[in-house]
């Protein structure tokens, strides 16, 4: 395993080979990682209800040295995640004064390459295309993202509106997110995209969509996200970076491999509705 990627990362990519003893351990670990970067092995085993064993065996299936390797990495990532961004701005200006690290720019991009390959390496690529087979299938697909994944989300309807009506942005404008998804239901997909610091309504609109029968496909880049709870396909993307805010580059490159995946199924009416569009926009004089 590569000491710069994450447990999620490893996890994903090694979880369908772990027998269904370790794959409890596993998502114990997944489920609780304040926990495993706390307390001792056997609070952990005695919590769990899986022997001391089990969680030694899992970390070694995961390619760990041993179950401390594992608990160290699971205390860098609560130590990321519990930092808030005005101590992360301390940290990232007291490095730049000790000037004693790569520039700044090599980091970022060094770390966004690594969060590419991790996920592209990670991915489940049968989810991926059950994921894409439903957007492709869908009667109405919303798109829900906050904060900092909003424009993510503007992005991503900006790409489908090429080629399909059917996309559409939650809350939008002159429209509340209740009114978007009152009539949602089987036959509709949601697609949230999610990152600490959560924003509840993409939350709870997933929740809502789960109960009313659509089905929901959630981005984050922890499985801590709640959203998860209520998806019927989850993506969880990695996201480090050395600046005070989470990389998107990874998510960027997510989103953009599932609308092309999604145009290419789309035929001959994908291909005539996009070029109805740029004639629109020639027209128009916005290009």
């Amino acid at each position: 395993m590569r000491p710069t990627e994450l447990f999620e990362t490893t996890l994903a990519r090694e979880y369908a080979s772990l027998s269904a003893r370790l794959r409890e351990a596993a998502d114990y670990v997944a489920e609780n990682p304040v926990e495993i970067a706390t307390r001792s092995l056997r609070s952990v085993a005695s919590r769990s209800g899986l022997p001391p064993a089990t969680f030694s065996r899992l970390a070694r299936a995961l390619g760990f040295g041993c179950y401390e390797e594992l608990r160290e990495l699971s205390r860098a990532a609560v130590g990321r995640s519990l930092s808030s961004f005005s101590h992360k701005v301390e940290q990232l200006q007291a490095e730049e004064r000790r000037n004693t690290l790569p520039p700044l720019l090599l980091r970022q991009s060094e770390a966004c390459i690594e969060n590419i390959v991790n996920m592209s390496q990670s991915l489940d690529r049968d989810k991926l295309e059950q994921a894409v087979d439903r957007l492709h299938k869908a009667r109405n697909v919303v798109l829900v993202g906050a904060l900092g994944s909003a424009g993510v989300v503007e992005y991503m309807a900006y790409m489908a509106n090429f080629f399909s009506t059917k996309w559409r942005i939650a809350a939008q404008k002159g429209a509340s997110m209740g009114s978007v998804l009152a009539d949602f239901g089987p036959g509709d997909v949601l697609l949230v995209i999610t990152k600490p610091p959560f924003a509840r309504c993409s939350i709870r609109a997933a929740q809502m969509a789960a109960r009313q029968g659509a089905f929901v496909i959630v981005l984050t880049d922890t499985r801590a996200c709640d959203a998860l709870e209520h998806a019927d396909i989850g993506f969880v993307v990695p996201s480090e970076s050395p600046q005070f805010f989470s990389s998107f580059a990874a998510t960027l490159v997510l989103t953009e491999t599932i609308i092309g995946m999604v145009v290419a199924r789309g035929g001959a009416r994908a291909r005539r509705r996009i070029a109805q569009v740029e004639e629109h926009n020639r027209q128009l004089e916005e290009i």
